[in-house]
C-alpha cells in the first residue's frame, strides 16, 4: 500500500491564510485602526468661496493609520493644473499637506511614499482635510471635497 503524503505547500498556505485572518480579527477586536478609503465627489459648491462651474471630479483617497496616503482623482469639464490634499475644516481654506502628481489629462495621484505627519493625520481623522483641484481660471481651487477621516 502506497502512503500518500500531504502537499506541504498547500498546508502551509492554508495555515498562513488562517493566521492572517486571526491576526486581523484580533487587531479589530482590540480597536486597532485600519486603513480608510473614501470615495470623493468634488464640486465647485464646496470651494471657499463657492465656485460656479460645470466642472466636477471623482476619486478615492486611502489613508493608513501610519499616515500613508494613496489617491486617484479625475476631474471633468475643466483644464486641471494641480490637485492636493489641504488641511482645514469645511468652510475654511488651509495649506497643502499632500501634493498630487498629474498622471494624465485631468488625472492626479498621490506620489509613492506620500505621508501625513501625526498632526496632519489627526486633522484628517477629525474631518479637517480636503481634496481640491485647481485650474488657471480658478488658481485657488475650482472643485473640492472634504475628507471624512473615519
Amino acid at each position: 500500500m502506497k502512503r500518500i503524503r500531504p502537499d506541504r505547500s498547500s498546508s502551509l498556505s492554508v495555515l498562513l491564510a488562517a493566521s492572517a485572518a486571526a491576526i486581523l480579527a484580533a487587531c479589530q477586536s482590540m480597536g486597532m485602526p485600519e486603513s480608510h478609503t473614501q470615495s470623493v465627489a468634488l464640486s465647485g459648491a464646496h470651494e471657499v468661496p463657492a465656485v460656479s462651474t460645470a466642472a466636477s471630479g471623482t476619486g478615492n483617497v486611502t489613508v493608513t493609520p501610519e499616515g500613508m496616503v494613496s489617491a486617484s482623482i479625475v476631474a471633468t469639464n475643466m483644464n486641471a493644473t494641480a490637485a492636493h490634499i489641504h488641511m482645514a475644516a469645511a468652510g475654511a481654506n488651509g495649506p497643502v499637506i499632500v501634493p498630487f502628481v498629474k498622471t494624465a489629462d485631468n488625472t492626479f495621484s498621490a506620489p509613492a511614499g506620500a505621508k501625513m505627519t501625526p498632526e496632519q493625520y489627526a486633522a484628517y481623522k477629525a474631518g479637517r482635510t480636503y481634496v481640491n483641484v485647481h485650474s488657471a481660471a480658478h488658481p485657488g481651487g475650482e472643485i473640492r471635497a472634504q475628507l471624512a477621516g473615519k
